[in-house]
């Protein structure tokens, strides 16, 4: 498992271009400011649907806004942007649910003031993204949420929208 939190997300983005998740519509729009650049269709999430990510392996698509933390070219999935999951936000609620202790808890938020990508080997779970296909079934993609919690498009997609993504970029779950 890659622990991500030596990997510095300094913004180097467009801080304008920014991207909405709608985990409902299963859409990604690509924003600049107020206004929406592109619509991105038939997006795949979690097999558990989006909300609370309680526990590592619960397969849901974490709410939240979070920024890309780093890029892997590289993927098995073809590409990939690791989102800096999870966020100070989600880390406070872990901390009052007792699903992370306060050392978990410290090391999230000191990643995140120091401008790191946080632990992803905590009971939160982590390498939560974007990304492509890879080598995996269209067909099934088009046909059910299938991650284990990140956001997939067709390899496609993950081609073109990936002009618009850089570390830094803000990426907001609903």
């Amino acid at each position: 498992m890659l622990c991500c939190s030596f990997f510095s997300f300094a913004v180097i983005a467009d801080d304008d271009v920014w991207l909405l998740v709608d985990t409902k519509a299963l859409t990604i729009e690509v924003k600049k400011g107020k206004q929406t650049l592109e619509t991105i269709n038939d997006i795949a999430i979690g097999r558990g649907g989006a909300g609370f990510k309680s526990h590592r392996g619960d397969n849901i698509t974490p709410f939240g806004s979070y920024r890309i933390g780093w890029v892997g070219e590289s993927s098995s999935f073809r590409k990939f942007f690791g989102l800096t999951y999870p966020s100070a936000e989600d880390a406070q609620k872990a901390l009052e649910e007792g699903v992370i202790n306060q050392v978990a808890y410290n090391s999230i938020i000191n990643a995140h003031r120091s401008h790191q990508v946080p632990p992803q080997n905590t009971p939160l779970g982590g390498r939560i993204g974007i990304h492509g296909l890879g080598r995996a079934d269209e067909k099934i993609h088009k046909s059910m949420n299938w991650t284990h919690g990140c956001i997939a498009l067709t390899n496609g997609q993950i081609d073109h929208l990936s002009q618009w993504l850089d570390k830094g970029t803000v990426v907001k779950i609903k």
